[in-house]
């Protein structure tokens, strides 16, 4: 049996291949929220998108093959008054009607300690591309749960530009928060 030690060698090869660590892939589940936060004349406003989805390859033991994928459709932002949605739909601020989907992609992901992540991605809004990152916190389980926020500039994106670009009246940083339950991809 000259063969023996090669074949034991690819054996053991192919047992343990199976028990590396891979991404898992998920997909959005029902529940989960992207909401935005600002000022408006020192007054806070709120606001979601109520139909943006994501998807999701993680696993928290081989982050160098995560990767988060957010399509955003920008006319479902609300913040449940008539008056700001239709402002912030319009062309002063997302431009729902030349620019309809935002999208956040991230493929580098690092462990920031005590079930803390960061996904370094791009936010690509109103045709243009900047770095944003999310932090966020992992819940494994039968239900998976990413819990995160980002801050994101909204005149890097023309974003409440024009009149509406002073700071004083509406802050240049929107605070983002997501809580996104999970599934498994089928």
């Amino acid at each position: 049996m000259p063969h023996a030690p090669r074949f034991l060698l690819a054996a053991a090869l192919a047992v343990a291949m199976p028990l590396s660590a891979s991404a898992a892939d998920y997909v959005q589940a029902a529940g989960s929220s992207l909401a935005f936060a600002g000022k408006y004349q020192g007054e806070v406003f709120t606001g979601t998108f109520p139909d943006f989805r994501t998807t999701l390859a993680f696993d928290p033991a081989d982050l160098s093959s995560a990767k988060l994928e957010v399509a955003i459709p920008i006319a479902t932002a609300t913040t449940r008054n008539d008056d700001y949605d239709s402002e912030m739909r319009g062309a002063s601020f997302f431009d729902a009607g030349r620019f309809a989907q935002a999208t956040y992609t991230a493929t580098r992901f690092r462990d920031l300690g005590n079930g803390r992540y960061a996904a370094d991605g791009e936010l690509a809004l109103r045709g243009v591309r900047k770095p944003v990152t999310l932090t966020f916190t992992w819940t494994p389980g039968t239900r998976p749960l990413l819990s995160g926020r980002a801050t994101v500039r909204r005149l890097d994106f023309g974003v409440g530009g024009g009149e509406w670009a002073d700071t004083g009246t509406i802050p240049d940083e929107i605070a983002v928060a997501t809580r996104v339950y999970l599934k498994p991809a089928n």
